[in-house]
């Protein structure tokens, strides 16, 4: 058995939902690629795929398996390319995941120059609050927000954000700018479900400030919109409103108390060949998420 083409027809099942259609895709006899999958499942003991009559879908062993398989075809074709002195520019698809907010904010702008400069590399970008683990879901870096747990990824820390309290002018106009931490009290205050506490903000210290919320919300962006509209304070992390204070529509507020910190981190599996592609990627990236992060610091 030729378990790289065995590996490369998995892959088109995935992709294409069915038998069927890869083999039309591959212009290959239904019942050849039918065979070889079969036959793959015997090699390695266990079951790929759940068969339907209309569609397929991967098992629990598939989808690593069939992660696993595209990061070795990519390498091994990676490989030849470079060895016969055919590769001249990195290409192929990459697969980015990002935190959803910053994400948007920061890596899609950048994206956009890369995609510009390599014109041959395609991008699949998931924007996901979830930790999206690399290898089972076939990705090839990742923007992370945090302190990183002990693991075999690879990372490179590209800045950090701090949290904030932010008004706008006209609230801070009508009911004065707070100068000290319990004056937040007296003040009306926008809350996050989920991301703020249920009637109190904390510092660094792990000190936690009462305060009353007037509005609480279930996103961010939504407290940012409150808060420019005048309702009241709020406690968000830097890039957030990063764009609000370079346009006066919020100003920071309480500048001198030391919050929470968080790093941002870019990270790669460790496992084998380095595309050529990743490594462009990586490259290109890396100094200007930072610099982004650096302005807005």
């Amino acid at each position: 058995m030729d378990r790289l083409e065995s590996m490369s027809i998995l892959l088109t099942v995935a992709e294409a939902g069915s038998l069927s259609a890869a083999a039309r895709r591959l212009k290959t006899p239904l019942t050849t690629v039918s065979r070889k999958i079969s036959d793959l499942e015997g090699y390695l003991k266990t079951q790929l795929l759940n068969r339907s009559s209309r569609r397929i879908t991967l098992t629990d062993a598939g989808k690593s398996y069939v992660a696993a398989s595209k990061r070795i075809l990519e390498e091994v074709a990676e490989a030849e390319r470079t060895a016969t002195g055919e590769y001249t520019a990195p290409k192929g698809e990459l697969n980015v995941t990002a935190p959803t907010v910053f994400g948007r904010l920061y890596l899609v702008p950048v994206l956009s120059d890369f995609l510009r400069a390599y014109p041959d590399i395609d991008v699949r970008l998931t924007l996901s609050n979830r930790q999206i683990n690399l290898t089972e879901e076939g990705m090839d870096a990742a923007l992370r927000v945090g302190t990183l747990p002990d693991s075999t990824l690879i990372a490179t820390r590209i800045g950090e954000i701090h949290r904030v309290f932010a008004a706008s002018p006209a609230y801070l106009k009508t009911r004065g700018t707070p100068q000290k931490p319990a004056d937040l009290a007296g003040h009306d205050c926008v809350g996050v479900q989920g991301f703020t506490g249920q009637s109190f903000w904390s510092l660094a210290d792990d000190a936690e400030l009462p305060v009353r919320y007037r509005l609480t919300v279930n996103s961010t962006d939504a407290a940012l919109e409150a808060a420019e509209a005048g309702i009241g304070i709020i406690s968000v992390f830097s890039h957030h409103v990063a764009s609000s204070f370079r346009e006066g529509r919020l100003v920071p507020i309480l500048t001198d108390l030391k919050r929470q910190r968080l790093p941002i981190s870019l990270v790669r599996t460790s496992v084998g060949y380095l595309p050529l592609k990743l490594r462009a990627f990586l490259d290109f990236v890396t100094p200007r998420l930072n610099a982004r992060l650096s302005r807005d610091a």
